[in-house]
């Protein structure tokens, strides 16, 4: 009814991570993205809307839980008729330029069903054309409501946390975890792997890591797991050698200025 989803953000399940479903964005001409694996902030924006959809359903079931599956269509709806902060708008009227009529309003007429059933039929149409006009407006205004309240608590977590950036060609250490299932080792193992090359940097603060044969091991990591190797630079890394042959050309180019001078005393 609305059309292909221009992006979908998942996580790294293999439901969502296989050839079908490359196929099936490709086809759609769909921008499929995948969460940093191990990253909660990530994940839970993938599944944010699960989370809400567990708390209302935790609030209406009864003592048993047993009837949850017949409280499930209720849910979705208290969803979209309830006023969302970071928007400041119902998903409804974002959907339908208009405020849901809720059924106690039909027992108990509220004053805007009872001056709608006194205007004539004309001239609510009219009025309803001018709502479904709006609505690009008011969906504006909630997108920009929406980014303002994300820059708000990006900068409120930014205060109490430290950052840590990474350039490519680094070497870095990855903290071993448990819930990728290839970290497995003995009781006191070191809880650092490594170490491995920043082969390429994304937005977000995820990197994607290469190891000395110039292969990916792992999926793109955020930077929280990550940190700063200070050991000696094994023979692998290329962008090492790249830095070893432009400061040689330099102290090259160095010594020849030298000489040239020498020659003038």
């Amino acid at each position: 009814m609305y059309g292909n989803p221009r992006k979908i953000i998942s996580d790294n399940g293999t439901t969502f991570k296989n050839a079908k479903i490359v196929e099936f964005a490709k086809k759609h001409k769909i921008e499929w993205r995948y969460s940093s694996i191990y990253n909660p902030r990530a994940n839970g924006l993938a599944e944010a809307f699960n989370k809400v959809l567990i708390k209302i359903l935790c609030k209406t079931v009864g003592v048993n839980h047993r009837n949850w599956h017949e409280k499930l269509p209720e849910a979705p709806w208290a969803y979209r008729i309830t006023y969302r902060t970071p928007t400041q708008a119902t998903p409804y009227s974002l959907v339908y330029g208009t405020e849901a009529v809720l059924p106690i309003e039909v027992e108990l007429p509220s004053l805007r069903v009872a001056m709608a059933s006194e205007i004539p039929l004309t001239k609510q149409m009219q009025l309803r054309l001018q709502e479904l006009d709006g609505m690009d407006e008011r969906r504006l205004a909630a997108q920009q409501n929406l980014e303002l309240y994300q820059a708000r608590m990006t900068r409120a977590y930014e205060k109490l946390s430290r950052v840590r950036a990474f350039r490519k060609g680094e070497l870095v250490l990855v903290l071993r975890r448990p819930i990728t299932g290839r970290h497995h080792g003995p009781k006191f193992a070191p809880n650092w792997e490594g170490p491995y090359i920043i082969d390429q940097v994304y937005d977000g603060g995820a990197y994607l890591l290469a190891d000395q044969e110039g292969n990916h091991p792992i999926s793109p990591i955020n930077g929280r797991y990550l940190k700063k190797y200070y050991g000696q630079n094994y023979p692998g890394n290329p962008y090492k050698r790249q830095n070893r042959e432009k400061e040689s050309l330099t102290d090259d180019w160095a010594e020849s200025c030298v000489g040239i001078e020498q020659l003038f005393e």
